[in-house]
């Protein structure tokens, strides 16, 4: 019996000697929590969140981008004719060709922009993801116009296919302006220390950007193919200016105050 009592005891001893090292496990761990990392967690967190929308927004980008090769078919060997060459039928798709080329370095440079803006943007809100789902709409939309402007090019209703076709690159223009007013307004979701001469460079060409387009818009109502190629030169002129370092025009520009919500 008294070898028995000794051996409880010595199960109690054993039993709080383990809580005690749990119990100091536990506080070790919870020193490691120091204040600087406390305070970093909530901006990981927002960080966090718009990596997701980046991420989510460059697969729709990729289908987007992907699906526009598909509005050129290959030619049938029954489509070719008597007598017909493969090469002459592989020329006249030509406007298939220009449409896709068109389409596919526009959505590169609204990638390519989109990126750039998301190096600016460290937090997110609600009215924000409906802003850049807007814009997503247009995106992948855009292989539908590109292919009927593409069909109907050399065709009499051409003209409403170039009017559909700019009409697109206009309501994603505004997308793109609104997701950009939205974030940067006040700082709302920007984040701190950045270049504010860059911030100003960027809304600058979202304010005239829309303005443009809907001068090849209006365009198309006359020359089908000024338009589109004022829809390709515009595609080109956004995805390089002030990309990746800041443009010369912008060092005139003095920086200007801004506030920014904490």
């Amino acid at each position: 019996m008294q070898g028995s009592g000794i051996y409880r005891q010595e199960e109690r001893d054993d039993a709080a000697r383990e809580q005690r090292g749990v119990g100091a496990d536990i506080v070790a761990r919870t020193t490691d929590v120091t204040p600087e990392s406390a305070m970093n967690m909530p901006k990981l967190f927002e960080r966090n969140e718009t990596v997701r929308i980046e991420a989510f927004s460059d697969g729709v980008f990729a289908i987007a981008i992907t699906l526009l090769v598909l509005g050129i078919t290959v030619p049938k060997p029954r489509e070719l004719g008597p007598g017909g060459s493969l090469g002459t039928t592989l020329i006249k798709l030509w406007p298939h060709y220009l449409a896709f080329v068109t389409s596919f370095i526009t959505i590169l440079a609204k990638w390519v922009n989109h990126h750039r803006i998301f190096s600016f943007i460290q937090r997110t809100d609600h009215p924000f993801l409906y802003w850049n789902g807007l814009l997503l709409l247009f995106i992948t939309f855009m292989p539908f116009p590109t292919a009927l402007l593409a069909e109907y090019l050399l065709h009499p209703e051409a003209r409403v296919a170039g009017a559909v076709f700019a009409g697109t690159y206009v309501a994603s223009a505004f997308a793109f302006k609104g997701l950009w007013h939205h974030a940067s307004k006040s700082g709302r979701l920007l984040a701190r220390n950045v270049d504010d001469r860059e911030i100003r460079q960027i809304t600058m060409q979202y304010r005239y950007g829309p303005l443009m387009y809907l001068a090849a818009f209006a365009l198309s109502f006359v020359s089908v193919g000024l338009s589109v190629g004022m829809c390709l030169c515009l595609a080109v002129f956004f995805a390089i200016k002030g990309w990746p370092t800041l443009r010369p025009v912008a060092l005139f520009f003095p920086s200007f105050p801004r506030r920014r919500k904490s």
